[in-house]
């Protein structure tokens, strides 16, 4: 009988993460999932904690990480994702993009492991050019409110590539457009969660400027096949995984409005300091590379992430916060 895979997933108990343990433990491996959960809920991998392939470990990834046994992979997900956590809590956000990946490339080498990193669109910033691809450097503000993630994310990548040029270490680097879809934390301050949650309550959707800058929405189930064909793939250098159909954030609002059946009007509120005013992925590697791209509709996606929401209880659909994303 062959020895099943071994894989340790970090940001296992958030959205994504929790996403990935699903798909791994479908490949028949097993999962060591790790969280320090400042961000993460056991709820997302409730259904996973009896599982014979599943092993949970409350840990902080910016702290030394020790696993005994082999590992086959890694996958370095544990980081704030969204504008409200990271301007909440920005030292912990530098530091598992520093410290945090330090200690897993470590790892990796010492159990000579294929890790993948989860970078970001953000690593563009603002863009001058779109869609943006690869090659493209991007035009960050590193000491703006959003700098404590875009630049724990290009240090990441820099400090991965190190690795692999110097150590000749396996390493993969993803980097995730705007992506959504069921265990998104509705008062994450993410705009889909926001608008559902508010569409829901029939309040106000809050739009932050005058709506016309434009995002690119990719659902979970895409993205986590796209992350799946990457680690697998023999490519090292970064890979844009997220889709290219773009659109403005007022016309987001009115579809959420339509399909939530909400009496919900459109409220504006002003635009945060260095808020991107593009998002959209060119994808030309990815489909070349891992012969992917998305095939889950909007209009789909955003049905099945409504459903999920809605058999949430009133107390989870308690009002968002805005107050870290306005900070200037």
């Amino acid at each position: 009988m062959r020895e099943k895979k071994r894989v340790l997933i970090t940001g296992a108990a958030g959205f994504l993460g929790s996403h990935l343990c699903d798909r791994f433990i479908a490949e028949g491996m097993q999962v060591i999932g790790m969280d320090n959960l400042i961000t993460g809920d056991l709820k997302n991998i409730a259904h996973l904690q009896q599982h014979e392939n599943f092993t949970f470990i409350e840990h902080d990834v910016s702290q030394f990480v020790r696993i005994t046994g082999k590992l086959d992979y890694i996958l370095h997900f544990a980081s704030p994702a969204s504008p409200i956590d990271y301007l909440r809590i920005p030292i912990q956000t530098l530091k598992v993009g520093s410290l945090g990946t330090h200690n897993l490339l470590g790892l990796a080498k010492s159990k000579k492991a294929r890790i993948l990193v989860a970078s970001t669109s953000e690593v563009y910033g603002d863009p001058l050019v779109s869609p943006q691809s690869e090659d493209y450097w991007g035009n960050v503000n590193p000491v703006g409110p959003r700098g404590v993630y875009d630049e724990a994310k290009r240090f990441q990548e820099a400090m991965t590539m190190a690795y692999h040029n110097f150590h000749g270490l396996e390493t993969r680097i993803v980097r995730i457009f705007n992506t959504y879809g069921p265990r998104m934390r509705l008062n994450d301050g993410r705009a889909l969660p926001t608008f559902i949650a508010q569409a829901l309550r029939d309040e106000q959707l809050t739009i932050f400027g005058d709506g016309t800058q434009t995002r690119s929405f990719c659902y979970v189930s895409d993205q986590v096949e796209g992350i799946f064909r990457l680690l697998l793939s023999d490519y090292s250098l970064p890979v844009n995984i997220g889709n290219p159909d773009e659109l403005s954030m007022l016309d987001v609002a009115q579809e959420i409005i339509q399909l939530t059946g909400s009496k919900s009007t459109i409220g504006f509120q002003e635009l945060p300091l260095d808020d991107p005013k593009q998002r959209r992925p060119a994808i030309t590697k990815a489909k070349e590379i891992l012969k992917w791209e998305p095939h889950v509709n909007r209009a789909t996606g955003l049905e099945k992430t409504i459903a999920y929401y809605k058999n949430l209880t009133k107390q989870d659909l308690k009002q968002q916060d805005f107050t870290y994303y306005n900070k200037k």
